[in-house]
C-alpha cells in the first residue's frame, strides 16, 4: 500500500516538473525573442525587412538621453558605440527600447588603430574575437536587437588593411550564431580606396555604413561614381563637422548658430537622404545626446542642462510629418562689437565690448538668457573620441539673462569663445557663439 502512495506521489511530482519545464519553453523571456532582420532586393532597389514586414528606420545615436522623449518625437530606433562590461547596462537599455517599441543597431566596439589596436597581433585579435563572440551570444536573442555594428570609423587614420580581415571574422561568427540580424561597419567620410579595401576584405557584411557630416551632400555624386548599387546605412549625419568649416585667423573652427545648425539638417534630409531610400535603409542622426567637442554645442541636439535645440524641431518634422506645437527661440545672429563670428573678432584684453543676441520666439514665449566665456578648445582628439569640459570663466559678463550684455575682454592674450543660450521656459533652447582673440595690447577707452 505504502509503495503504491509512493508511486502516485512520483508520477503526480515528474508531472508537475514536466509541467514547468514545458511553460518554460512556451513562455521565453522578453529577451529571448529574436524578431528576423532581412535585406531583400537587388540592384540598387532594396528594402529592410523586420518580422517580415517592411521596417522604416526613424532613427538616431543615442547617448544617455531619455528614450521616452525619442518615442514622442517618432523616433523608432537607435545605435550604440559598444556595450558595457558586465552587460547590464546593455541589456536595460535593450529592454527599455523594446518597451517603448523602439529597435537598436548594437555596436560591438572593436578597438581602432588609433587607439593603439595592433592588427598583426594574432592573439589581441583572437582575444577581440572571442569577447564579442560573448557578447553576441548574450544579445542576439533580444527582441529590440535591429543589427550588428562591426565597430565604429576604424579606417579613422589606419594604415593596416588587416583591420577589415578582423571585421570580416567577426561578422562570419555573428552569422554562425545570430542567422536573424545583419551585419555592417562603419567608414567616416566616403573613399573609392577605403570601399575596395572592405568590399575585398570584409565580404561577409551585409551591409556597408557611411558617417557624414559635411560631406553627405557630396555622397550621392560619390555613390554614383564608384557605381555602388549596394545597400547602405548613414549611421551618422548631422552638423557641419568642425573640421569642414571656415576657420578664424587663429584656427579656431566657426560654428553655425542653432538655426542655421537646424536648416542644415533638413537640407541633408531632403536633398540627400529621403530621395534615395530604396538604397539607403536606414539612418541615425547624431546626436541624440549632449557631448563636448570643441564646443558643448556643436553635435548634440541637447544642451548640457537637457534643453532641446531647434534640431529636434526639425527631426521631429521628418518623423512625424508635421512640426512640434511648440517651437524653439529662432536665432538670426549673435554680433560682438558688432561684427559675426566670421569676421575674425579681435578685442583687447581688459576692455569691455557690446554683445547681442538677435533671437525670436515663435510662440511669444518669455525668454531668459545665459551668457559664457570659455577658453577656446585645445583638444586634439579625433573621430569623436572623449574631451574634457572646458570650464566658463567667471566675472566677465555684466548681465548674464539679457539678450544685450557687455563682455569685458579676459586680460590673458589668447583665443577664448563667447556663448549665448535663450530658453523659452517650455524645455527649449537656441543658441550661439563667437570666437575672439584677445591682443595683448590694451586701450583705457570703453566702447
Amino acid at each position: 500500500m505504502m509503495n503504491q502512495v509512493f508511486e502516485k506521489m512520483t508520477f503526480i511530482l515528474m508531472t508537475i516538473v514536466a509541467c514547468l519545464i514545458i511553460l518554460a519553453i512556451a513562455v521565453k523571456p522578453s529577451h529571448a525573442q529574436a524578431v528576423k532582420v532581412e535585406i531583400t532586393g537587388e540592384a540598387g532597389n532594396y528594402q529592410l525587412l523586420r518580422g517580415g514586414k517592411p521596417y522604416r528606420i526613424n532613427g538616431a545615436g543615442f547617448d544617455k538621453s531619455d528614450m521616452q522623449n525619442l518615442a514622442s518625437h517618432g523616433g523608432n530606433s537607435i545605435r550604440t558605440w559598444g556595450t558595457d562590461t558586465n552587460g547590464d547596462k546593455t541589456l536595460k537599455l535593450l529592454d527599455q527600447a523594446h518597451a517603448l517599441g523602439i529597435t537598436v543597431s548594437l555596436c560591438l566596439y572593436t578597438k581602432p588603430e588609433r587607439s593603439g589596436a595592433d592588427y598583426s597581433d594574432s592573439s589581441a585579435v583572437a582575444r577581440q574575437l572571442k569577447s564579442h563572440r560573448k557578447e553576441v551570444l548574450r544579445y542576439k536573442d533580444h527582441p529590440a536587437l535591429l543589427t550588428w555594428i562591426i565597430g565604429n570609423e576604424l579606417n579613422h587614420d589606419y594604415t593596416d588593411p588587416a583591420v577589415y580581415d578582423a571585421v570580416n571574422d567577426i561578422s562570419k561568427m555573428i552569422h554562425k550564431l545570430d542567422p536573424n540580424h545583419p551585419t555592417t561597419t562603419t567608414l567616416a567620410g566616403f573613399s573609392e580606396e577605403v570601399l575596395e579595401v572592405v568590399v575585398q576584405r570584409a565580404p561577409d557584411i551585409d551591409f556597408i555604413s557611411y558617417q557624414l557630416y559635411g560631406q553627405l551632400y557630396g555622397l550621392q555624386e560619390f555613390i554614383k561614381d564608384v557605381d555602388f548599387r549596394q545597400p547602405y546605412f548613414i549611421t551618422e549625419w548631422g552638423a557641419i563637422g568642425h573640421w569642414e568649416v571656415d576657420k578664424t585667423e587663429w584656427g579656431a573652427p566657426i560654428e553655425q548658430h542653432s538655426s542655421a545648425k537646424a536648416d542644415t539638417y533638413l537640407r541633408g534630409y531632403q536633398e540627400v537622404i529621403e530621395p534615395y531610400d530604396s538604397q539607403i535603409l536606414g539612418n541615425y542622426v547624431f546626436l541624440w545626446g549632449q557631448k563636448q567637442e570643441k564646443t558643448p554645442t556643436w553635435y548634440g541636439l541637447f544642451t548640457e542642462t537637457g534643453e532641446e535645440t531647434e534640431v529636434m524641431d526639425v527631426m521631429h518634422f521628418i518623423w512625424k510629418g508635421h512640426w512640434p506645437d511648440n517651437r524653439t527661440p529662432r536665432i538670426d545672429a549673435l554680433q560682438l562689437d558688432g561684427e559675426l563670428p566670421e569676421d575674425n573678432v579681435r578685442l583687447e584684453a581688459g576692455q569691455a565690448y557690446a554683445a547681442k543676441l538677435l533671437v525670436a520666439d515663435a510662440d511669444n514665449d518669455k525668454l531668459n538668457y545665459l551668457w559664457q566665456v570659455k577658453k577656446e578648445s585645445a583638444a586634439t582628439q579625433v573621430g569623436g573620441d572623449f574631451e574634457n569640459s572646458i570650464a566658463n570663466l567667471t566675472g566677465l559678463i555684466s548681465d548674464e539673462n539679457s539678450k544685450e550684455t557687455q563682455m569685458t575682454a579676459p586680460e590673458i592674450a589668447g583665443a577664448y569663445r563667447l556663448f549665448v543660450y535663450a530658453y523659452d521656459g517650455k524645455g527649449h533652447a537656441a543658441h550661439a557663439n563667437i570666437p575672439f582673440y584677445v591682443e595683448k595690447e590694451t586701450r583705457t577707452e570703453l566702447r
